[in-house]
């Protein structure tokens, strides 16, 4: 019994370390390659915010044309798979490139994140990290309790992608308590199976290490106040608190090299040089 109770933790671990910040940190020096260096805060762009609003706001209004084309059909299972597959369209029409969750290749790794279809060209934006944003004073200890999904921003800023348990409840309350009478401010969707924004996957990206090569990097974007109200539905990040005067924080990954179809998406983290 306890040879089995051992031999699922340490499965379990396998999986929850690939994301879990303390272990990376601690083995920074035995994988150096997976750091990027920036010698500022500010110089952890890839390419500027503006680029990254002109991406997503050109594919916002691909995928907003789509949805209201099937809004009003009969939305059963039948359908589910029909709709994902307009919703991947779109993608690849409006972006060039598609990706999808499917199982790593690291082993013992969980889910990971793959381009399906198409080319994605270096500095483009590939996903989204979704999840409640917590400002460094506001509370997370309850939801960060066995959460290999919670990341650090380099200014303290922690956004929760986990779709399961607390963390769950926790974005649908926020996201019912900033909608705006019939309009919706931010997206639930990727808490489940058929997000309506496919770039809302970013939480399974898994980390890299000497043998993966990064092909992706995390980028701090803050949401502007020039997002059309429309658009706000696709964003698949909402603050903790209702009074934040912080514009909204999204984390998204931007391509570090071409990457083609098939392969896995790999990130790194930065760190700063003094």
């Amino acid at each position: 019994m306890f040879r089995k109770v051992l031999e699922r933790f340490r499965l379990k671990w396998k999986s929850y370390r690939h994301r879990f910040l303390p272990w990376i940190v601690l083995n920074i020096s035995k994988n150096e390659k997976t750091l990027r260096h920036v010698q500022e805060r500010c110089e952890d762009k890839l390419v500027p915010d503006e680029e990254v609003s002109r991406n997503l706001l050109h594919f916002f209004r691909v995928l907003h044309r789509t949805n209201r084309r099937v809004e009003f059909g009969n939305f059963h299972s039948q359908v589910i798979s029909d709709y994902e597959r307009r919703v991947h369209d779109a993608m690849f029409q409006s972006l060039g490139f598609c990706i999808d969750r499917k199982p790593s290749t690291l082993p013992d790794a969980g889910n990971g994140v793959f381009v399906t279809r198409g080319l994605v060209p270096k500095g483009a934006t590939v996903a989204m990290y979704p999840g409640t944003i917590y400002q460094p004073y506001e509370p997370i200890l309850l939801q960060s309790i066995r959460n290999p999904f919670v990341f650090r921003c380099i200014d303290g800023v922690l956004v929760d992608g986990n779709d399961k348990g607390i963390s769950k409840m926790v974005y649908k309350s926020c996201s019912g308590r900033d909608r705006m009478g019939p309009l919706m401010t931010s997206d639930t969707t990727w808490l489940t199976v058929t997000p309506q924004n496919p770039l809302a996957v970013g939480q399974y990206v898994n980390n890299c290490s000497n043998e993966r090569p990064a092909n992706v990097c995390y980028q701090e974007y803050d949401v502007p106040d020039t997002l059309p109200m429309e658009f706000r539905c696709y964003l698949p990040n909402v603050n903790y608190s209702a009074h934040s005067q912080r514009p909204l924080r999204c984390v998204v990954l931007v391509s570090l090299r071409d990457i083609t179809a098939g392969e896995e998406l790999f990130s790194n983290y930065y760190t700063i040089v003094h």
